[in-house]
């Protein structure tokens, strides 16, 4: 009898968790479905994710009105497999024998919508990009 593979986990790291990591969760979420674990976190999390945020996310038919900015924590990054962060620097502790990815990615906070969506479309991009390494079929 065999034993399913692993989920692969990952883990979204931003400061305030309120944009480009609550974006790449919801993307990585919806095109993963259960065939990863995904989370995200803030090294300085904010209060409530950016409205601009949600908005640009509900163009294209993903709700992340509910969610709410959380703490990184150590424990989130010891249980993850792949760790991305996104501009949070220093604040992101290190251990051994995870995978590591930064990405470059423009920070919505403070801007509108038409500002988001460029930066969406870049997110949900290199999400396709993720799956496809992770050997995971995005979903349609």
């Amino acid at each position: 009898m065999s034993t399913p593979a692993a989920i692969p986990s990952v883990l979204f790291v931003c400061v305030h968790n309120a944009g480009r990591s609550q974006m790449a969760a919801a993307f990585l979420g919806h095109l993963g479905g259960d065939r990863v674990e995904v989370r995200s976190a803030g090294s300085a999390p904010a209060d409530t994710v950016n409205p601009a945020v949600v908005e640009a996310l509900a163009e294209v038919g993903i709700d992340i009105s509910a969610e709410v900015p959380k703490v990184l924590t150590v424990e989130a990054v010891q249980t993850s497999d792949v760790v991305i962060t996104m501009g949070c620097g220093d604040a992101c502790p290190y251990f051994p024998g995870k995978r590591y990815l930064d990405w470059k990615l423009e920070d919505p906070a403070g801007q509108g919508v038409d500002a988001v969506r460029p930066i969406r479309d870049r997110i949900e991009q290199r999400i396709r990009g993720l799956l496809a390494e992770l050997g995971i079929e995005a979903a349609a």
